[in-house]
């Protein structure tokens, strides 16, 4: 067993804006909402601070597209659960925007959902490229997943599926190799 779920709880999304026309075609929605944007609301739409620099009423004041827990991007109580509520958190926060846009919020898992107490760290890429074994990565990028999900974050910034050719960039461990 790679990956064991004892302590982990899948906490369900807030409730998220509805755009009023669901029908229109997605070109439609697009252009629509982009003509009832201000300027300031597309700046903040298209900026992702890192969780450390930015609090939620932050989201709400500079309209924010995405936020990103980077290393040490933790809530004080390093749980699944308050993971949880801190996304909840900042995602209300957008949700109270004029146009009540949803935030995608991010992690930085590339080998685990690290920032975590409790969750899985699997080798580094290079470590599982050296394995020749794709389906041990992608049981790999599986439970990672499911661990960042029950967080309540739906985007990882992993896995990194770059092609390292030169040891002296310094994050060839990301890389499966060449």
């Amino acid at each position: 067993v790679i990956w064991n779920v004892t302590n982990w709880h899948v906490i369900a999304a807030p409730t998220t804006a509805m755009y009023p026309n669901q029908g229109a075609p997605v070109e439609q929605r697009v252009d629509d909402l982009l003509s009832r944007m201000t300027l300031a609301e597309k700046i903040g739409q298209m900026t992702q601070p890192e969780k450390g620099s930015i609090k939620p009423a932050d989201v709400t004041a500079y309209f924010i597209g995405s936020v990103l827990s980077g290393g040490g991007g933790s809530p004080a109580n390093n749980t699944a659960a308050a993971w949880a509520r801190m996304v909840d958190g900042y995602q209300k926060a957008a949700l109270a925007t004029r146009l009540g846009i949803p935030i995608i919020y991010g992690v930085d898992a590339v080998h685990g959902h690290g920032n975590v107490h409790g969750a899985t760290i699997f080798p580094h890429n290079i470590g599982l490229g050296a394995s020749r074994n794709p389906a041990l990565a992608e049981m790999v990028g599986q439970a990672t997943a499911e661990e960042v999900r029950a967080t309540g974050i739906p985007w990882s910034f992993g896995p990194c599926l770059c092609v390292a050719r030169d040891e002296r960039w310094g994050r060839t461990y990301e890389s499966f190799g060449e």
